[in-house]
């Protein structure tokens, strides 16, 4: 499978294209610089886990890499939140797929391990 037939990805890289356009509304501009890396790098990973002929492990380091990354936009958006630098409705929103996106990725990685055991 193709990592942009992923769900995980597709979603993945409509909240870094969000969070792009986000980001250049703020006024903070290391915390803008940051969540557009971080939300880049979700989709990223799970490109370059699946890009090459790669072991299994590669291809679970590359997915829990994309899990923390994910897990670092979980932490931006609540200090976005907090510092009010973004709208209840706003977190929510990102909130919402992020853990989407966070629980996709698991059910991924737990994927391709099975698939390890079966092979």
């Amino acid at each position: 499978m193709a990592y942009r037939d992923l769900e995980v990805y597709k979603r993945a890289y409509q909240l870094a294209l969000e969070i792009h356009k986000l980001s250049f509304i703020l006024k903070i501009r290391d915390l803008s610089d940051q969540i557009r890396r971080a939300s880049r790098s979700i989709p990223s990973n799970i490109a370059e886990a699946y890009g090459r002929d790669k072991s299994v492990n590669d291809i679970v380091n590359g997915l829990r890499t994309a899990l923390g990354s994910n897990d670092e936009m979980l932490f931006n958006i609540e200090f976005m939140k907090d510092t009010e630098l973004i709208t209840q409705n706003q977190y929510q929103k990102l909130y919402d797929e992020y853990t989407i996106c966070g629980k996709q990725l698991h059910k991924l990685i737990e994927a391709v391990k099975n698939q390890q055991t079966r092979n």
